[in-house]
C-alpha cells in the first residue's frame, strides 16, 4: 500500500493535499451545478425549544467532483445530508426553508412518490453506521437486491444476478456464497462494501458518503477510500463526503466546506483552504493535526480554546466569538456573511 495513502489517513499531510485542482475553480465556473444548495434551514425540536442545526447553508456540487464537508461532531453535516434527501422524521423536526436544486428540480417541493424515485436511485447516500443501517434478520444480498426490485423493476433472479455482482464490484470475495450471509456475519469493513454496494446499485448521479470509514482501522480505511474513488471515476459520478478526518479530504476532495453551528464559515478549493485558511476556525482545525512525520515528534499540539455553543443557547453575533483569538467588537454585534474573498473562495468573518 502507498505509504501516502496510509499517513493521509491518520490526517498527517494537510500541507500537501493529492487531489486539489488549482484549475478547479474556474472549471466549475464554465459548468451548471448537478446539485446547488441555496439558503437551507433545517429545523428540530428539542426539550429546550427548537434548534437550527442546518441554518442558511449554500452549497454546490458539480458533476464528477468530490465536496468535503468537514467539522466538529454536532455542526450540522449529517442534518444537512438528511436535509438534501428530506429524511428528517416529521416528528423531530421540519426543513423550514432553502431550495435544493437537482437538475433544475427543487427537491424539496416535490412529490413524495418522485421523491422516492430520486432518493437511492439518482442520489444515494452511505449511512455512519453500517450495523445499524443494514437489517440484521435479512441476507445482505436480499437488501442489495431490494434496490434493484424497487428503482428498476428487475425480477427477483434478476435482482438477485445484480445484487451477487454489485458485491463483486465492491471487491467481496466469494460473492455468491456471502450473498446469503447475515450482517452479523461480516467484518465493519465488509458491512461498509455492502453500504457501498446498495447505494451504487442503480448508478446514481451523487453518492452522499456520511463518515464512511468511521470506527475502521486505517488499513480498511484506506481500501474503502480507494474502492470509492474507482466506482466514481468508472460510473463519473459525484461525491458529498462528510468527515471530521481533514486527512481524508486532502486525499479525496477537490473543493471542501467547513461548517461551524450550522453553519458554512469557510469553503474553497482543497489546496487553497489547506495552505491558506481564512478563518480562525479552520486555522484551529489545521493547527490541531499532527505534523507531516511523527517521527522524533515532541511538539504539543494546538487546540481551540472554549466549547461549541448550544444550538439553543447560540450568542448574538459570530458563533464562533467566544473561541476565537481574533475576534473584536463587530463579531458580538451581527452574524457576519459568507463572502467571497477570492476566485472560488468564501469565508464568514469580519477579520479576514
Amino acid at each position: 500500500m502507498n505509504p501516502r495513502t496510509l499517513s493521509v489517513s491518520y490526517g498527517l499531510e494537510y500541507y500537501s493535499p493529492g487531489n486539489g485542482d488549482k484549475n478547479h475553480v474556474n472549471d466549475t465556473n464554465k459548468m451548471t451545478p448537478l446539485l446547488e444548495i441555496k439558503g437551507l434551514k433545517t429545523e428540530l425540536y428539542t426539550r429546550q425549544g427548537p434548534i437550527f442545526p442546518v441554518d442558511d447553508v449554500d452549497l454546490e456540487i458539480y458533476p464528477q467532483e468530490t465536496v468535503g464537508l468537514v467539522g466538529e461532531s454536532g455542526c450540522g453535516k449529517t442534518v444537512t445530508a438528511l436535509s438534501i434527501l428530506r429524511l428528517i422524521n416529521p416528528v423531530m423536526g421540519r426543513v423550514v426553508s432553502g431550495t435544493v436544486l437537482f437538475q433544475g428540480k427543487n427537491l424539496l417541493n416535490l412529490p413524495e412518490e418522485e421523491m422516492r424515485s430520486i432518493r437511492g436511485n439518482r442520489i444515494s447516500m452511505i449511512f455512519q453506521e453500517p450495523m445499524s443501517s443494514l437489517n440484521p434478520v435479512l441476507p445482505v444480498g436480499e437488501q442489495i437486491a431490494e434496490v434493484f426490485r424497487l428503482h428498476q423493476k428487475k425480477t427477483p433472479k434478476e435482482a438477485w444476478e445484480g445484487a451477487v455482482e454489485m458485491m463483486h464490484q465492491v471487491k467481496i470475495p466469494e460473492s455468491k456464497k456471502r450473498a446469503r450471509e447475515y450482517p452479523h456475519q461480516m467484518s465493519g469493513g465488509m458491512r461498509q462494501r455492502i453500504m457501498i454496494a446498495m447505494a451504487m446499485a442503480c448508478k446514481p448521479d451523487i453518492l452522499i458518503a456520511d463518515e464512511p470509514t468511521t470506527a475502521l482501522d486505517v488499513t480498511i480505511q484506506a481500501q474503502i477510500l480507494s474502492l470509492m474513488e474507482e466506482l466514481k471515476e468508472e460510473q463519473k459520478m459525484a461525491i458529498l463526503l462528510i468527515t471530521h478526518n481533514l486527512g481524508i479530504i486532502a486525499q479525496t476532495a477537490s473543493r471542501v466546506a467547513v461548517m461551524y453551528t450550522g453553519r458554512i464559515v469557510e469553503s474553497a478549493p482543497v489546496n487553497r483552504l489547506f495552505q491558506t485558511p481564512l478563518h480562525p476556525y479552520s486555522r484551529g482545525l489545521l493547527h490541531s493535526l499532527p505534523p507531516p512525520h511523527l517521527t522524533g515528534f515532541k511538539k504539543e499540539l494546538s487546540t481551540i480554546s472554549g466549547v461549541v455553543p448550544e444550538l439553543y443557547d447560540l450568542p448574538i453575533g459570530c458563533k464562533f466569538q467566544a473561541r476565537c483569538p481574533l475576534v473584536f467588537e463587530p463579531c458580538r454585534k451581527k452574524e457576519p456573511v459568507l463572502e467571497e474573498k477570492q476566485e472560488g473562495h468564501w469565508v464568514r468573518c469580519y477579520a479576514v
